[in-house]
């Protein structure tokens, strides 16, 4: 049985939490428990009905004010799928924690108020799902019981986010109409709304096709550690440790160590609990070659046939995190893999303006939250190759010297 990983995301109050319980709720995938809690703390709410937002606001802070904070995961299985659900925060003051949640996603739902149409975050949440590669999206116009069940006002919205996205290149987008405090549409087909004939949103969850984003083509190995013994049985045992994020690996494979170009041969492949003559992504293995080499952690093995770029010059698409803002010349630690390194950001090209999606060019700093296309120098040359085509050695964090806070968020173009 495959796991679909997808998020919800939407502003505050457009009623991400509460659809997420409603899944689990009618999918039958709350411990009774569970259930008896959430009937409890209930009783006082105005609605006379079970809050199942308490399902997933975690924290007293989230309850209290009735937001998202922090991104909560949750997860449940049909006969169909597993799911692991990220319920990331809608206030734009916590996007960061957005975007953390769709690193990893196979799709994201994007949740629109049925009374307020596309807003602001509607917009900044589709931008991000669009940088960061994500496949599949799933339109959901909640709140839809609270505009008569309104076939105009659906399909209104349903014109005014084709508008939004028609740049955007997105491949897959679904549009439902739902009601997550009643359950209209969520995991039950709804008897309101006979203008609809497409599918709920579970059905287009365990539906839709999870292309999976494991590259077996090009050989990446970045390494994690190196393990010497020096020990009586092993005085020269000398293995590469780490995970292969893409490409296959085999016994005898003709192989180069980046930065450096150092020329080598696999001569023994170990997974942990045996020797193996090939390995593939994303599996963890120790690597020996058959020469005495220098290689250091943050180092990356790849095949002589498929080598990335190589450069200390980087574009960059960023999403900033910080209150602080991001200037020309400001100096951080840039991660890519298991290597870090000193950076400095020499240029930021253009802001992309959240509001019109028109870039604004040379705006001299970033924002919080802000998007933009960024010039970065490394204090070394990095392996990588460009997010859209390679995620898991395109994605890079900037990282605050002082704090160790992470900054940014980076696409690698």
């Amino acid at each position: 049985m495959d796991i679909l990983r997808f998020i919800t995301a939407g502003s505050v109050d457009n009623g991400k939490s509460t659809l997420i319980g409603r899944l689990l709720h009618d999918s039958k995938a709350i411990y009774a428990d569970q259930l008896l809690a959430m009937e409890q703390q209930s009783r006082s709410n105005a609605a006379g009905c079970i809050d199942l937002a308490l399902l997933t606001d975690g924290l007293r802070a989230e309850r209290e004010q009735g937001i998202t904070i922090d991104v909560a995961y949750k997860y449940f299985s049909t006969a169909v799928r597993k799911f692991i659900i990220a319920d990331t925060p809608g206030h734009v003051q916590y996007t960061r924690n957005m975007v953390t949640g769709a690193s990893t996603a196979d799709l994201a739902v994007i949740l629109i108020d049925a009374r307020q149409g596309v807003a602001e975050q509607t917009k900044r949440h589709t931008l991000i799902s669009s940088l960061l590669g994500i496949p599949n999206l799933v339109v959901a116009v909640n709140k839809i019981d609270l505009v008569s069940y309104s076939r105009d006002i659906f399909e209104q919205i349903v014109a005014d986010y084709q508008v939004l996205i028609k740049d955007f290149g997105l491949k897959s987008v679904s549009f439902i109409p739902i009601s997550a405090l009643k359950g209209d549409n969520v995991v039950s087909r709804s008897t309101e709304m006979s203008w609809y004939n497409g599918d709920t949103l579970l059905q287009v969850l365990e539906q839709v096709e999870v292309k999976k984003s494991v590259n077996l083509k090009d050989a990446r190995f970045p390494v994690q550690y190196v393990i010497r013994p020096q020990t009586e049985e092993l005085p020269d045992y000398r293995g590469y440790a780490g995970k292969i994020i893409s490409g296959i690996y085999r016994k005898g494979d003709k192989v180069i160590i980046l930065p450096a170009g150092t020329e080598s041969t696999i001569s023994k492949i170990e997974t942990a609990s045996s020797e193996v003559d090939e390995a593939f992504a994303p599996q963890s293995v120790v690597l020996q070659l058959s020469d005495a080499v220098d290689v250091s952690r943050g180092d990356m093995i790849v095949k002589k046939d498929s080598v990335p770029a190589m450069s200390q010059e980087l574009e960059v698409m960023l999403c900033w995190l910080d209150n602080k803002p991001l200037t020309i010349g400001a100096k951080y630690l840039l991660q890519l893999n298991s290597t870090t390194t000193k950076a400095i950001v020499t240029g930021i090209a253009y802001r992309i303006n959240i509001e019109t999606l028109q870039q604004e060019p040379e705006p001299g700093q970033a924002n919080l939250n802000d998007i933009v296309k960024a010039s970065i120098k490394t204090a070394i040359p990095l392996p990588h190759d460009a997010y859209s085509r390679l995620r898991e050695n395109g994605g890079a964090i900037l990282i605050d010297e002082n704090s160790c806070a992470t900054v940014a968020a980076c696409m690698i173009q």
